[in-house]
């Protein structure tokens, strides 16, 4: 089981050099990441933006950018759908958000001529290197769905279950979050999450047991969920946290970033191809980290087929 980003570095080390397309790649911090990504041999890269905004900001900040492949298009929308192009076209492994708005980020990675969708619905997951659990944690989905339905959460679930599985977390323990550790009518999250344990039950997740309700503390704290009596497998042990929607799973990531200085990874899984999509303020240690973890899942690819996760309706 991998447990931390160091060991995931280690483990690329052996792998083929990925080649990453970032769209709108002119902001400081991304240059920062593809730098470092060179020299570290982690990935090559081509920036699709604005090139003298790239130079500007390089030699303003003094980032070397030898060997890096620039293509000149100024409009960040018109430059994600130029970066995805050479994804989907095989010019390119991975494809990366840069200084562009998520929203238009993520219409190009659905574009219906050149973008990267699959048969499959597709979700963002946040990977926390949370050293003082000793594991990764999985957050889902802060990015991409934004109040998923029932069925959408048992599809990220089993997304989900199935990119885990990939970092050598071979049962992954599902924690359904709520306000509350019981069920309640009021909190719909709560009841949702009564359905989506029943169906882990009933094995209708392949690979992976989910239970909730669960509050934050007693889903990654073994304390807390024994003071609280709350027994199971998943309490306090919890490897993903699926969040009620959009706005809950953000914050706690973020917050996980910005007050505690954690270093995250943001990864869409599902799609053609790994997309790295970090928010534009990430510092330069999350974003080289979202692309190892996309090569590790891209190398991890080129040995066996990667299984996208599967739900028993």
């Amino acid at each position: 089981m991998i447990t931390n980003f160091n060991e995931v570095k280690k483990r690329i080390q052996d792998y083929p050099v990925q080649k990453i397309a970032v769209a709108s790649g002119t902001d400081s911090e991304t240059l920062r990441a593809v730098a470092m990504a060179r020299d570290e041999s982690i990935a090559e890269s081509v920036l699709v933006g604005d090139e003298k905004v790239i130079r500007e900001n390089a030699e303003k900040e003094n980032i070397d950018l030898q060997s890096i492949e620039i293509i000149h298009v100024e409009e960040p929308v018109k430059a994600g759908l130029k970066a995805v192009e050479l994804v989907s076209s095989g010019k390119a492994g991975i494809f990366m958000k840069g200084y562009i708005h998520s929203d238009d980020f993520l219409r190009c990675v659905l574009d219906r001529d050149v973008g990267l969708r699959s048969e499959n619905l597709l979700n963002h997951v946040f990977i926390l290197d949370a050293q003082h659990l000793n594991r990764l944690l999985f957050i889902t989905d802060g990015a991409m769905n934004i109040s998923p339905s029932l069925e959408e959460k048992a599809r990220i679930i089993a997304n989900t279950i199935a990119l885990a599985q990939v970092f050598e977390i071979e049962r992954p323990k599902v924690a359904i979050v709520s306000a509350v550790e019981v069920v309640t009518p009021k909190i719909v999250s709560t009841l949702e999450a009564a359905a989506l344990s029943k169906m882990s039950d009933r094995n209708q997740f392949h690979g992976g047991i989910v239970d909730g309700p669960l509050a934050l503390d007693n889903a990654i704290n073994p304390e807390a969920a024994r003071y609280k009596k709350i027994g199971g497998e998943v309490a306090g042990q919890a490897d993903i946290l699926l969040m009620p929607e959009i706005v809950a799973a953000n914050s706690l990531a973020k917050s996980f970033a910005h007050i505690t200085g954690g270093t995250t990874a943001g990864l869409i899984f599902g799609a053609k191809a790994p997309v790295v999509l970090p928010s534009r303020s990430d510092s330069k240690e999350s974003k080289l980290m979202g692309i190892a973890c996309a090569v590790y899942v891209a190398g991890v690819n080129s040995v066996k087929r990667v299984k996208i996760g599967k739900v028993h309706f």
